[in-house]
């Protein structure tokens, strides 16, 4: 298992972070996934998936990816 971590912008709070993995969670191929809103980190386990669902996951939830 992998894993790796993705700089998110505009969280702000706990509840974004929620928001963040729920929708990232959902995910074919995620096993874990943990976002820090202080950081804008966010650290997803798994295999299998790529970054464009991430990006898009990120983008449901009302947040961006860091280019």
């Amino acid at each position: 298992m992998a894993q790796r971590t993705f700089q998110v912008e505009g969280m702000t709070c706990g509840h974004c972070e929620l928001s963040v993995q729920e929708e990232i969670s959902e995910i074919a191929g995620v096993t874990g996934v943990k976002a820090d809103h202080t950081s804008g980190n966010v650290v997803v386990d798994g295999e299998g998936y790529a970054d464009t669902d991430i990006a898009a996951a990120v983008e449901e939830a009302g947040y961006k990816l860091a280019q």
